[in-house]
């Protein structure tokens, strides 16, 4: 089995600094390709498959992932002819989680050099002006959570992880909300904020999409019809104590497409990385993907 990692060499925290101290081991068993700059991951990805490796690992945060399984897509027949590997060193590591992976660097490299695959989908955002399509492992969303990927101030996220997601989203909460459409099987959906889900999880270990599995063919998308501060009280305490959303407070459908739109310019994100514009399509290819995990 041909191992590639792609890395960023420049990436800070705790995860990053241990991982370095392992290059040795994992340079011993594997090629090393390091990233220099955004869209790195991608291009190296697609090179890698066009050299024959077998797995294609993505040693970073959920959009070192993304990245790397877009340049996977790049190259002719590559879902065909490489696998999608993790070792997860980001912030949130959702895709890890999901998968259940380790989150310690020896047992998240020993679980991927064992070599199990599985099949799972692959989900997709088709822009509906010009047919690209761009995929995703986990999740997507358009709204709130978008504006507050916006927001996030990456030197407070480099000292202090994960909440500064939190206070970007508590600054967006207070900002003039978008509407944003979802179009599917003949009915539509409004909200201030719609995730979308191939997996249960969003935002780390928070059971957003209950009935979500990886390998359904469906796509779950949950529905906040408002964003307010009413909205994050009924939400926070069962949120944060039982890492559920209280139903109540929201609306959910399942599907294969959908379509998402909004009157005014609306971008939305893939796996937490800002993407593009609406209007797109939603669609997943039925266990398509191959990952070690």
């Amino acid at each position: 089995m041909r191992i590639c990692v792609i890395f960023n060499p420049a990436a800070r925290g705790n995860k990053a600094r241990h991982f370095r101290r392992h290059l040795a081991q994992i340079g011993g068993q594997s090629a090393l390709k390091a990233t220099a700059a955004p869209g790195d991951a991608r291009r190296l990805a697609a090179e890698a498959v066009k050299d024959g490796f077998d797995v294609i690992v993505a040693a970073g945060g959920d959009g070192t992932v993304n990245e790397v399984l877009n340049g996977i897509g790049d190259a002719p027949g590559g879902f065909e002819k490489a696998r999608l590997g993790v070792l997860p060193l980001g912030t949130v590591n959702v895709f890890a989680r999901e998968l259940r992976m380790p989150l310690k660097m020896e047992s998240a490299w020993e679980h991927l050099t064992r070599g199990r695959e599985r099949k799972i989908d692959l989900p997709y955002a088709e822009f509906l002006a010009t047919g690209k399509r761009v995929y995703f492992v986990q999740l997507g969303g358009a709204g709130l959570d978008v504006r507050a990927i916006e927001l996030v101030d990456f030197s407070m996220k480099k000292k202090i992880g994960p909440l500064a997601y939190i206070v970007a989203g508590l600054k967006a909460l207070f900002e003039k909300k978008l509407q944003i459409k979802a179009t599917a099987n003949g009915s539509s959906y409004t909200g201030e904020l719609i995730l979308v889900g191939n997996g249960k999880y969003y935002g780390g270990p928070f059971e957003v999409f209950p009935s979500a599995d990886l390998c359904d063919g469906i796509l779950d998308v949950c529905i906040f019809p408002r964003t307010d501060l009413g909205t994050l009280l009924r939400c926070a305490p069962d949120f944060l104590l039982r890492r559920k959303l209280p139903e109540k407070t929201v609306k959910r459908f399942r599907a294969s497409s959908f379509d998402l739109t909004a009157e005014s310019k609306a971008n939305f994100e893939l796996d937490g990385e800002l993407i593009g514009a609406l209007p797109v399509r939603f669609g997943v290819e039925r266990e398509r993907l191959r990952v070690m995990g």
